[in-house]
């Protein structure tokens, strides 16, 4: 398996002098592979690849004192983000979608540096970082698996390294426990079993305080240094935010992984559902984040997750008659069979009944009334 573990790092003045030289270097040379691609095919109809580009390090080296105090790997790399940009465009241009040609890149818009062959790199609570020295790092968990890249990252004036390790799965003992998840607004997910997750809400409960940086941030005069540092808490405090929201995440699905054997989610179209009224509560729960997290848990943990068609699920009764309600309907009554339910509850139920093999049946739990 592939995993990434993140940690956090602290430079000394002078190291981070070192590393945020080499981020403006590295995005001045990000900006100029990519007027050199549009230039020649604007001007010659040539195409440049990533092998010519990576070919002409060797003379930039060579003429540039400050680029020859870069690692290899990370101009490689940045070159490679180059190449991966047009990739993507060309790929959205042949699926007819926006594609969006590539930008320049703005210096406080370039945040990482990745080194490959890094070799034996930590040293207790130090990090061997090339061309920077020793850094000191957190080791909060133990680092597992072979390492393959290092990525040192800038968050909000913060430092972390980011390793890309290769490491085999651990697989859990046997559990036949089964479970169906409906995500939702008003409850974060209802379990098959009738078990709720509350939604925590942390964008919503954090916006008080959001307002009173994003003020400060206007009232400050654009390119002062009181701006500057105004913009920086504006930032660390959106950091804070997604990390509870990722940090909350990370426990439930363990939870769930951990209970049981097979897992059953709707297969949402989260950005479609993220751009109408609800927008801005879909975002707050972060569906897409909760349900990749649980699918590479389920991997590594040797469970099955399976992803089930979300249509009709909470407009179908368990006994396949068409119950339609409206999204302020929170209560199911089928007229047919008389289930009077949460509604939730009974579309985490047929979640969990299309994840298993025709035929089978989900039971009605004990709270639900029939």
């Amino acid at each position: 398996m592939i995993k990434t573990f993140r940690y956090r790092i602290y430079p000394t003045a002078q190291q981070e002098q070192v590393l945020n030289n080499q981020l403006s270097l590295c995005c001045e040379l990000y900006n100029a592979a990519l007027q050199e691609r549009r230039d020649a095919w604007q001007r010659e109809q040539k195409h440049i690849t990533y092998f010519d580009q990576t070919l002409q390090l060797v003379e930039i080296k060579k003429t540039r004192e400050e680029a020859a105090a870069i690692h290899v790997s990370v101009l490689e790399n940045t070159l490679k983000r180059v190449h991966l940009a047009f990739g993507s465009f060309f790929r959205r241009v042949k699926a007819k979608q926006n594609p969006g040609y590539p930008r320049f890149r703005s210096a406080h818009r370039y945040h990482s540096l990745t080194f490959r062959n890094i070799g034996n790199a930590l040293h207790g609570n130090k990090l061997r970082v090339s061309k920077v020295g020793n850094v000191r790092i957190k080791l909060h968990r133990p680092l597992v698996g072979a390492i393959k890249t290092l990525t040192v990252k800038r968050e909000a004036g913060r430092w972390f390294a980011l390793f890309v390790v290769e490491c085999d799965a651990q697989p859990m003992p046997f559990n036949p426990n089964m479970t169906g998840i409906d995500v939702g607004i008003t409850h974060f997910a209802t379990l098959s079993d009738g078990s709720m997750i509350e939604n925590p809400r942390y964008f919503r409960e954090a916006q008080a305080k959001l307002r009173r940086l994003q003020r400060r941030v206007a009232r400050r005069k654009k390119g002062s240094n009181r701006r500057r540092k105004a913009m920086l808490l504006l930032q660390r405090f959106h950091n804070h935010i997604r990390d509870q929201r990722r940090d909350f995440h990370h426990k439930e699905s363990r939870k769930i992984i951990n209970a049981n054997g097979l897992i059953a989610v709707e297969d949402l179209n989260v950005k479609g559902l993220a751009s109408g009224m609800l927008a801005k509560s879909v975002n707050d729960a972060g569906w897409t984040s909760f349900i990749d997290m649980l699918t590479y848990k389920a991997e590594e943990a040797g469970r099955l997750l399976v992803k089930v068609d979300p249509r009709g699920t909470s407009q179908t009764c368990l006994c396949g008659a068409k119950v339609e309600k409206t999204l302020s309907q929170r209560w199911h009554e089928c007229s047919g069979c008389g289930l009077s339910a949460q509604r939730d509850h009974v579309s985490a139920q047929l979640v969990l009944a299309k994840a298993l093999p025709s035929g089978a049946n989900v039971e009605v739990v004990d709270s639900c009334v029939a």
